[in-house]
């Protein structure tokens, strides 16, 4: 490879960059199978667009990313101008709070992101064997835009731990979060993993399945072309409940599921509880090379357990089944920790205009990453996975 002139572009819209050129960027290893993120492909940022659930009004504008030398688009990112913080889940209110009160003006920002999806994956999206030159293209040139803005600040949220490394090293800020994921350790069977467990843990996960199923109806597990529209209806009415519930407003418009029936549905897995006919409860995961992702759940009945089992339980039931790595099970929630999902780090990368808010976000980082790092220790401690003999017997 030369050391020809490299062309950043950013597009409004990504029906403006190719499938082809985008996919070879996004997920070159989906030409044998899966792609390693289904969340960064063409297919799924362009049902964002299609529906409106980015665009002009969400606070979400896109303005992709392309790299492009000798006439060959080398990477790609998801890059969007933000109108505020919502659907980022690594919030930084705080930071534009404090950036605010000291006189200046936070938002817009620039946002390396899928939106509404807390799932690690590659951010800066470059062919094979650019990976170096891919990736620095990229954030010099994210960078660029922001400072010929006068934008206060990029951001690249859920990157991956090496690509958290390599920004730090162009002179990024790192920072870590958490989430709980379940990792397969070979098992052959949902009773090889309940093996592994503590006693006690191992009786109430038991529990918890048998009063779950015995709602009094059926839950079916469908991915592809088992997906009907009709259940779309109801995934909607499930996720509206949630939406409101949680956000006030509900982050995908109703036409999203529309898209995703059409282009995205053999990247799904929806698991519903259908009691009399009618789906009461469910929950939707995207499956990708090797880790199934769960993203959305909702119910319009309330019965004991049923969210463990649709969202928890049915996914790593679903992973072993497909010989899965893992399935990381979203935001939050330390309930996930006696279910088998341990806490683990989750990274983005920072960038801020003005020196003296950036040294402040330096030393905060700093104290943020040590207690985030016992967090993880301690909470994984407490984990439901046996120990030794004479601590099962106590």
């Amino acid at each position: 490879m030369d050391g020809s002139a490299i062309e950043i572009t950013t597009h409004a819209s990504i029906t403006g960059i190719s499938p082809a050129d985008w996919d070879a960027c996004a997920c070159p290893e989906a030409t044998d199978g899966r792609p390693t993120d289904p969340f960064t492909t063409h297919r799924f940022l362009k049902a964002l667009e299609d529906s409106y659930s980015v665009g002009p009004g969400t606070g979400w504008q896109p303005r992709y990313l392309t790299a492009q030398q000798d006439g060959q688009i080398i990477a790609v990112a998801p890059l969007y101008a933000k109108g505020h913080s919502q659907g980022e889940y690594i919030f930084d209110h705080n930071w534009a709070h404090a950036y605010e009160n000291a006189g200046g003006r936070y938002y817009p920002k620039l946002q390396i992101a899928v939106p509404f999806t807390p799932a690690t994956g590659r951010r800066f999206l470059t062919r094979p064997g650019f990976e170096a030159v891919g990736m620095a293209a990229l954030i010099q040139g994210a960078v660029q835009i922001a400072d010929d803005n006068n934008l206060s600040s990029l951001h690249a949220t859920f990157c991956t731990e090496a690509e958290a490394l390599a920004g730090a090293e162009m002179g990024l800020q790192s920072r870590i979060g958490q989430q709980f994921h379940w990792v397969n350790e070979g098992y052959g069977s949902f009773d090889d993993f309940l093996a592994s467990l503590s006693s006690r843990k191992r009786k109430n996960i038991r529990k918890e399945r048998e009063t779950a199923q015995g709602f009094g109806g059926q839950i079916v597990a469908l991915t592809g072309d088992q997906i009907e529209p009709a259940h779309w209806d109801a995934f909607w009415e499930f996720y509206q409940d949630t939406g409101n519930r949680k956000w006030g407003t509900p982050y995908l418009t109703r036409n999203f599921f529309h898209f995703a029936h059409q282009t995205l549905r053999d990247d799904m897995l929806m698991v519903l509880a259908i009691r009399d006919g009618k789906p009461v409860a469910g929950a939707l995961n995207f499956i990708g090379r090797e880790t199934l992702y769960g993203r959305y759940w909702g119910c319009t009945e309330h019965h004991a357990c049923l969210h463990f089992e649709l969202c928890y339980y049915q996914a790593i039931d679903f992973a072993i089944a497909h010989g899965m790595a893992r399935v990381e099970a979203g935001a939050q929630g330390e309930h996930k920790l006696a279910r088998g999902y341990l806490p683990v780090p989750v990274h983005s990368l920072h960038w801020f205009a003005d020196a003296g808010f950036r040294d402040a976000i330096a030393r905060y980082l700093v104290a943020e990453r040590d207690a985030v790092d016992h967090e993880i220790e301690v909470l994984t401690s407490y984990g439901p996975f046996r120990k030794t003999d004479r601590e099962e017997q106590q």
